[in-house]
């Protein structure tokens, strides 16, 4: 079956090379050698056409994921949220900075990094207006343009988190289209509002299971997985932005999508029965196809397709911050805030003691063998292992073979069930309707995996320490169970947006690292002296990543960037963003 798909993979590489190249404004470069009139004849040629687009779903692979965030503290600053961020002038610039975005077959990062460029827009309309053509039934096309519309909704989805309102472009677009060549931008609404209404026809469509005997072609399920993440995203963005719409359409949106999934038995959080090693394992794994936890997973296959991430994870400089491993709780269940169990961080051994067992399974631990048993001592810090000494492990094996360059075989994760758990409890929190029997439904089941005490609801308390005092408890503690769940997963960033929290990075917690006292420097060996004493500290020993920032500043401005001023120049009815 893995054959099946990676070959399928491997094809839509190659046609997505081919299909298409890259041009200016609004990327009005012709679709190469398709001609409609003798292509668009029959489903093989529906497919393969579809399958340019697959390049672009987005795959979770942990690389610099949450680097734009409260997560993580990389080595390299994010430009963004220290202010240095410039405006660019070409549409066809880099990903953004510090959204993840990495290029295995033109893959990018749970669907984050992204840029004002329209091709993949524009090979969504030129199908929509030629698929008529094709010689099958109408339930035949409605799968491709289910395909077609679920990709076009998720790119514009994408944009509208970049970029606020945007110019929407439905139909294809040729030489003398010059009413949506100089388009003025689209309110974000507007646009979302078109975001559902594909989504809505892709879950209607698309079939449980792909024809062809194809596996690895977007699901009922992969569908239904979007959907509940965009409405979530948009539900949330209109409740906590004042003037931004109605929330409750797409909260319920949220959860009738989430509850699909939920109620149609084909998933299952993933466990063996080791709490202590669940976790870790489910991200190291050489095929998700047969996962129960996997809606949809990017797979790969030695000698075939191949990434390099295993080996990037372990060089490139990486770090939690201070403040994302605070968040998580202890044993009890409870925060570490007035906790007994909680052993204090003076040591990294007594940081991790009595923490939930995702804490030692996320982050390099005495004892973890990071590579063919070269064991973790103390932090590597100082290093390219790690910025904060809080060395992030999710998605990294100990696999001699898998280190070699371009050599790892280990799948991603596209949509994850976890996620869509979480969903359903942070939607129906927001609309006060998350019971305790919507906890043990889904959060709950999380901790399960983990062995952690369950949430109960009449026993919540407020953590002084939250990043969200003005939230009720129930959501406060929903979103930390999301933000531990799904660390280094991508998420962080669009979470602090659409919960309008960006002054959360204002916390000095979110650019500090671990503590490192006089005694634990005294620890290393003779030849790392000069290394260790470099490390520069805080008042309070712990680490400062960036010497120079004691912390950083939000301005509101953040939660857009720019529109390149080269797309401005050629059409002199958009606008930029505020602040700008």
């Amino acid at each position: 079956m893995k054959n099946k798909h990676i070959l399928y993979i491997v094809c839509a590489l190659m046609i997505a090379m081919t299909a298409c190249k890259k041009d200016s404004f609004l990327n009005r470069a012709p679709l190469s050698d398709i001609s409609p009139e003798t292509f668009f004849t029959n489903e093989v040629d529906l497919q393969l056409y579809c399958n340019q687009y697959y390049k672009n779903l987005p795959v979770q692979n942990f690389l610099h994921a949450d680097d734009n965030s409260d997560d993580k503290a990389n080595q390299t600053i994010n430009p963004l949220l220290a202010g240095t961020y410039t405006i660019p002038n070409a549409a066809d610039t880099n990903d953004l900075p510090g959204t993840g975005a990495f290029s295995a077959g033109a893959t990018t990062i749970n669907g984050t990094g992204t840029n004002w460029n329209f091709t993949m827009i524009r090979a969504c309309n030129f199908f929509l207006a030629n698929y008529s053509k094709a010689a099958v039934s109408d339930s035949i096309k409605n799968i491709y343009v289910g395909e077609t519309l679920f990709f076009r909704a998720n790119e514009f989805w994408k944009k509208v988190k970049a970029f606020g309102d945007v110019p929407y472009i439905n139909v294809y677009i040729t030489d003398t289209s010059k009413t949506y060549l100089y388009a003025p931008r689209t309110p974000h609404q507007q646009v979302m509002d078109s975001v559902l209404q594909d989504l809505n026809f892709a879950i209607a469509h698309i079939p449980v299971k792909p024809l062809l005997a194809q596996t690895g072609r977007i699901t009922k399920y992969a569908a239904l997985a979007l959907k509940a993440r965009v409405c979530l995203w948009e539900g949330t963005y209109r409740k906590y932005f004042s003037g931004a719409g109605d929330p409750t359409p797409y909260l319920q949106g949220a959860v009738d999508a989430a509850e699909q999934i939920m109620g149609s038995g084909a998933f299952y959080i993933y466990k063996t029965g080791n709490p202590q090693s669940d976790y870790y394992n489910l991200f190291i794994q050489e095929d998700l196809t047969g996962n129960s936890e996997a809606i949809l997973p990017m797979s790969y296959l030695p000698s075939i397709l191949m990434n390099d991430i295993d080996r990037q994870l372990g060089q490139n400089g990486d770090g939690y911050s201070k403040d994302f491993v605070r968040s998580f709780l202890c044993t009890d269940g409870k925060p570490t805030y007035h906790n007994s169990l909680y052993q204090g961080d003076d040591t990294p051994d007594d940081e991790a003691k009595n923490r939930d067992p995702r804490y030692a399974q996320q982050i390099a631990t005495r004892g973890f063998d990071l590579l063919n048993g070269d064991t973790i001592v103390l932090p590597r810090i100082g290093t390219t292992n790690t910025s904060t000494g809080y060395q992030c492990i999710k998605g990294r094996s100990s696999s001699l073979a898998a280190w070699g360059a371009g050599q790892s075989a280990y799948d991603f994760f596209i949509f994850r069930y976890a996620e869509t758990l979480l969903i359903e409890a942070e939607a129906k929190a927001e609309q006060g309707q998350c019971t305790q029997t919507v906890l043990d439904n889904t959060i709950n089941l999380l901790r399960d995996r983990v062995g952690m005490p369950h949430m109960i609801i009449a026993s919540l308390e407020k953590d002084p320490n939250s990043d969200f005092p003005d939230v009720p408890v129930l959501i406060d503690e929903i979103r930390r169970e999301r933000r531990v769940e799904l660390g280094a997963e991508g998420f962080r960033f669009d979470d602090l947006h659409r919960w309008h929290a960006g002054p959360v990075i204002n916390n000095p917690e979110t650019i500090l690292g671990m503590k490192l006292t006089p005694a634990l420097r005294a620890q290393y060996p003779a030849d790392q002296a000069d290394q260790i004493a470099s490390i520069v500290v805080d008042a309070n020993d712990y680490i400062r990543v960036y010497p120079n920032f004691t912390t950083r500043t939000w301005d509101d401005k953040m939660y857009l960037y720019p529109v390149p001023t080269g797309e401005i120049t050629l059409n002199p009815n958009l606008t930029q963003n505020p602040g700008l």
